[in-house]
């Protein structure tokens, strides 16, 4: 494995993504914010400020989620739908090598987006005068960050053997599980069947629990609600251990694709 040819793969991604005008979704959350700011005080019975603070971190998320999804599942499934694929496997570079560079690639993308976001969010705050904890919210946004590698792991799995529709289908089904795995293994205990019990607890197993990085409803209240430090990082663990999975299972099996 070479470090320079997965940061060339990485850089070629980078530009390519940046070139679709992926950014411009940071001029729709500036007008959202500003106009949610205007608003909400005729509407919103003093209690604005919360939900201003809820719907800028919602929107930092929902804004990196369809980068992640509809960019992450096309990376490699449109290299191999217009054949370019052929051409760079022929060259001096490993699949491992090619699917590194992709993800890291879009998590490059997906760090200046969120950056640029956290930056026209914090602004409106404060043109708002709305007290808030930067250490809790950068905190979240960060796992945010950490959940959405994850993501772009999963997107580039489905992407190396399906369809891009599929794979987003896929990677959306991975992302709605994920955030509902906890409450699938509550459900299965209420019920009296051991063999739906033993389902849910193998699906809570093989799907990623990403409700262990969702701290953006805690960090609307400062960092009182954020759990230890060494749970923080056991969390920051999970998710760095599960996309290295995730995108070692997508080397294992495009490694095996014949073109």
């Amino acid at each position: 494995m070479s470090l320079s040819r997965i940061f060339v793969v990485a850089t070629n991604v980078y530009k390519e993504v940046i070139r679709d005008r992926v950014l411009y979704l940071m001029g729709l959350y500036a007008v959202f914010m500003f106009a949610a700011a205007a608003l909400l005080p005729s509407v919103a019975a003093n209690a604005q400020d919360k939900i201003i603070l809820d719907l800028g971190m919602a929107g930092i998320h929902l804004l990196g989620l369809v980068v992640t999804v509809f960019v992450g599942t096309g990376l490699i499934n449109k290299e191999i739908e217009k054949k370019t694929v052929l051409v760079l496997i022929s060259k001096p570079i490993s699949r491992l090598e090619f699917i590194w560079g992709k993800h890291f690639g879009l998590s490059a993308v997906l760090a200046v987006l969120l950056a640029c976001l956290t930056a026209i969010y914090f602004g409106v705050l404060l043109l708002n005068q709305i007290e808030f904890t930067a250490g809790s919210l950068l905190l979240a946004i960060f796992y945010t960050f950490i959940e959405l590698m994850l993501l772009t792991a999963a997107a580039l799995l489905f992407g190396v053997f399906t369809s891009s529709l599929l794979a987003t289908l896929l990677t959306i089904g991975v992302y709605l599980m994920g955030h509902l795995s906890q409450d699938i293994v509550a459900l299965g205990e209420l019920t009296e069947s051991p063999l739906f019990q033993r389902v849910t607890s193998a699906m809570y197993l093989v799907l990623p629990d990403l409700e262990r990085l969702n701290f953006r409803n805690e960090a609307v209240y400062g960092m009182t609600l954020f759990p230890a430090p060494p749970e923080l990082l056991g969390h920051l663990l999970y998710g760095l251990l599960y996309t290295a999975l995730l995108l070692a299972i997508a080397v294992f099996i495009f490694a095996r694709r014949q073109f």
